[in-house]
């Protein structure tokens, strides 16, 4: 521990508690013994104070007292009635003073002749009085009751006193029941001390303080300085604890920490992720702009279950740079296939020149070469965007192949963009037409057409794109459920590896300020342009914005 010095024992939790428990019993015990003695001694002054006044009665109601009062010559009886009521009552002093306040007759000589009764003292007023009295050596209960004569007159005085026990005679006495209150607390204190801590140390997995403290820190420290988000669900649901990663990628307030999971504004794919409803190994979710993968542990403690812990990394960049690759993976998958039509053609002009069919040869390439560039001229004079006008050769190339046909329609008009919005565009525009390509597979007189627009104010213009396919559709009741993470409308065995494409494409959409949406089989995207704006039939002008 910090502070300790070297050479002396570390103290255990039982030892801990011990020392503290003996302490507050002393304590209690010194209070207890001080309010004790305190009403021991103040129950005692009120019995003796009422013991001493009925002696101090007796004395003053004898006949005995009123004759040494009166008659100076037989003033000697009253020293042997004085003596014999101290005697009989065990008092320390029976005095008897006149009307002058002096002493006339004591068991200590040197006191005949002083004033015994206080100024203050109503019996030469014709009361009684019992209260307590100091002098230099100690204090003393006493009680003062007049003497009175038979015609009603006040001859003197009877003081009887019984000096008081001091404050350490009190404590002297008050010892033995005191140790005995210390031994046997001290003996529950340690059996409790001994029995609370191997409680909480069962509690703790026998941990000490320190250790225990020392774990939170290093855990606190591990937990903010790890970049994958860590979220931590107790038994009943509620967040047990979450770093700042888990904070920043779910959007959670700050006073997320306690609160059960279903009161906080997460999305319900996310939800049943992190409540184990779906499988949380490698699970890849979307919330919002972005795209988690989750991994969820449940952790189980005694043979119960005590929570799950879900740790997160943001893959939003990298699904995007795999989409990207798609696309270049398909453009350059495309290319292949058409190199692959190119060298047949190739083989079929080499034949008819060995067989020296020339009119057949110029014929047939002229037919070859003529429907190839019609194609490509058709994309290049509405689109000016070198990788999204490669796409869409490369895709019109692959629609070919498969019977189907796709056309850039006339109203498209798409010119020079930055290079950032050209990325997004070959991503959405490559899935979407994908996404079309397969709605219209083995359907008669199969097509897609795709349309790109731009529109909007000069400083914020909007780059529109639209896929329409002869395909049936999208029914009304999947509007919202075609974007969803997962959703896929082909049999179980073809279905792995898809229902990602226009997820991501509502992702990159939304990323850029935008959004996409359906009706029946036409897909519309919108994507802000976030440059300068390009115009309407600009398409081949000026120099890329890159």
């Amino acid at each position: 521990m910090r502070g300790r010095a070297p050479g002396l024992p570390r103290l255990t939790l039982a030892g801990r508690f011990l020392v503290l428990q003996l302490g507050l019993i002393v304590v209690v015990l010194v209070v207890v013994a001080a309010v004790s003695i305190a009403q021991a001694d103040r129950d005692l002054r009120r019995s003796e104070s009422g013991r001493l006044l009925g002696v101090a009665e007796s004395v003053a109601s004898q006949e005995a007292v009123r004759v040494g009062l009166t008659d100076v010559a037989r003033r000697g009886i009253l020293e042997a009635t004085a003596e014999h009521a101290r005697g009989v009552s065990g008092a320390s002093s029976v005095e008897i003073a006149g009307l002058d306040r002096r002493v006339l007759t004591s068991a200590d000589p040197r006191r005949v002749g002083t004033g015994v009764v206080p100024e203050d003292s109503p019996v030469f007023r014709g009361r009684s009085w019992t209260g307590t009295t100091t002098t230099e050596e100690r204090t003393s209960v006493a009680a003062h009751v007049p003497v009175f004569a038979e015609d009603g007159r006040q001859l003197g005085a009877v003081v009887v006193a019984s000096e008081a026990p001091s404050p350490s005679e009190r404590v002297t006495a008050a010892v033995p029941d005191l140790a005995l209150y210390v031994s046997v607390a001290s003996l529950l204190g340690a059996a409790g001390s001994v029995l609370l801590a191997r409680r909480i140390k069962r509690q703790t997995l026998g941990l000490e303080p320190g250790e225990i403290t020392s774990l939170v820190e290093h855990r606190e420290a591990m937990l903010h300085g790890i970049r994958e988000g860590v979220l931590g669900l107790d038994g009943q649901g509620r967040i047990s604890l979450a770093n700042d990663s888990a904070r920043a990628l779910l959007r959670l307030p700050a006073d997320a920490d306690g609160r059960a999971l279903a009161e906080l504004p997460v999305e319900a794919g996310l939800h049943d992720v992190l409540t184990g409803r779906t499988s949380g190994h490698d699970q890849v979710v979307f919330t919002g702009e972005r795209v988690l993968t989750l991994n969820r542990r449940p952790l189980v403690t005694r043979g119960q279950s005590a929570g799950s812990v879900t740790t997160m990394r943001d893959l939003t960049e990298l699904a995007s740079l795999q989409q990207q690759l798609a696309a270049t993976r398909s453009v350059t998958d495309t290319l292949r296939a058409q190199a692959h039509q190119f060298s047949n053609h190739l083989h079929v002009i080499a034949g008819l020149v060995e067989l020296g069919e020339f009119p057949e040869v110029t014929r047939y390439v002229r037919g070859v070469s003529g429907a190839h560039a019609e194609r490509t001229s058709e994309v290049l004079t509405r689109v000016a965007d070198p990788s999204l006008a490669a796409l869409l050769i490369a895709k019109s190339s692959l629609a070919a192949e498969q019977g189907a046909a796709l056309r850039v329609t006339e109203r498209s008009s798409l010119g020079p963009v930055p290079e950032t919005l050209s990325a997004d565009l070959v991503t959405v525009t490559g899935n979407l037409v994908d996404n079309a390509l397969d709605a219209v597979r083995g359907r008669p007189d199969p097509w897609v057409e795709v349309e790109i627009t731009v529109g909007g104010a000069a400083d914020r213009s909007e780059v529109t794109l639209r896929v329409t396919d002869s395909g049936p559709g999208v029914p009304p009741d999947l509007v919202d459920e075609v974007f969803r993470q997962g959703f896929t409308t082909k049999p179980a065995g073809d279905a792995a590896g898809r229902g990602l494409g226009l997820a991501i494409t509502r992702l990159v959409c939304a990323r850029r300020g935008g959004g996409v949406t359906v009706s029946g089989a036409e897909f519309t995207a919108g994507l802000p342009w976030d440059g300068p704006a390009a115009r309407p039939g600009t398409a081949g002008e000026g120099e890329r914005d890159r």
